[in-house]
């Protein structure tokens, strides 16, 4: 039988006390009760191990500050907002260019678009086919009578037409309806953003996951994803050191997100994410001095020389 550890409550002055017990020094207590009280012991606490002597000695090590914590924490949520934008920007393109693509080959009524007959005739995909269809069949069935646009359609026209309909998917819906589409139409998809079927198609999952991560206020910049992405020409030409024959940053992390940013944003989008990542970077660096910002690069699985990526 597992006995299971109860976790108990613990005021804000006791939450401040512990943190001084493990070496952080507060050095304004009334400052440090207002943003835990704000924002949530827990949360924060998810950018200690960036300050820990060692995973077995989770005590801080000498000069670290609450402070530099929170300056990480903020540094993480800035980040995360500059990534969700342009996530938003990849999720509606997407949207929009799968729905004109069903719609002009197969038609705009949802009896004309959601026929089985239009997707892949795979047998080993034949059930998941028919859950993303029942999926988005829900979906028409919630939104009549919750969204205006459905509601406008449905009401006017008599149905919803599928560039109405993805406005209401969730994203990752629409990366499981990409997934049971005939190659045919995957190739019409990936050529818009002039990309291979392949590289999209292992792209969709790792963005799905930080659109939702980045949703939900959850921690981003240690993330890493359970797929990892194909070696590309940016690992290569950015020198990103090797570790028993896999590149050590880029595969399954922020910096993987950024490869993918690389692919699938306008030159201009991407020139400006990357700076805006760059300024909340160098505010970070003018906020710790406990630790190197490299230390943060590395566990972002962010290069050194990341910024060179823009000119490639």
């Amino acid at each position: 039988m597992v006995m299971l550890v109860t976790k108990e409550f613990k005021t804000i002055d006791e939450q401040i006390d512990i943190l001084k017990k493990k070496g952080l020094i507060i050095e304004d207590n009334d400052m440090a009760y207002k943003i835990l009280l704000k924002e949530n012991y827990f949360f924060l606490n998810g950018y200690r191990h960036l300050f820990m002597n060692s995973p077995t000695d989770r005590t801080f090590i000498s000069g670290a500050t609450f402070s530099e914590l929170y300056a990480v924490f903020k540094f993480d949520r800035y980040s995360r907002n500059i990534f969700f934008k342009n996530l938003l920007i990849i999720e509606n393109r997407l949207k929009s260019v799968i729905s004109y693509q069903l719609s002009k080959k197969y038609g705009y009524k949802e009896k004309d678009y959601l026929n089985l007959r239009n997707f892949t005739q795979d047998p080993e995909k034949k059930r998941r086919v028919k859950d993303v269809i029942d999926k988005m069949r829900r979906q028409i069935r919630i939104n009549t009578s919750r969204h205006n646009a459905t509601m406008h359609y449905l009401k006017n026209y008599g149905y919803i037409p599928l560039w109405i309909l993805v406005k209401v998917l969730s994203f990752g819906m629409v990366c499981e309806l990409f997934s049971i589409l005939k190659d045919e139409d995957k190739l019409e998809v990936s050529s818009v953003f002039d990309i291979t079927v392949e590289n999209l198609e292992s792209f969709l999952p790792i963005l799905s996951n930080y659109r939702n991560l980045c949703a939900h206020e959850d921690i981003v910049f240690d993330h890493k994803t359970e797929r990892k992405i194909p070696d590309t020409e940016y690992h290569k030409k950015l020198n990103i050191f090797k570790m028993d024959d896999e590149y050590i940053y880029g595969k399954d992390d922020v910096f993987a997100l950024v490869i993918i940013f690389k692919f699938l944003l306008e030159d201009s989008e991407f020139r400006l994410m990357l700076k805006e990542f760059e300024y909340e970077l160098e505010k970070l660096d003018g906020k710790v001095d406990s630790i190197p910002v490299e230390k943060i690069l590395d566990t972002m699985g962010v290069p050194k020389n990341y910024m060179e990526i823009i000119n490639m």
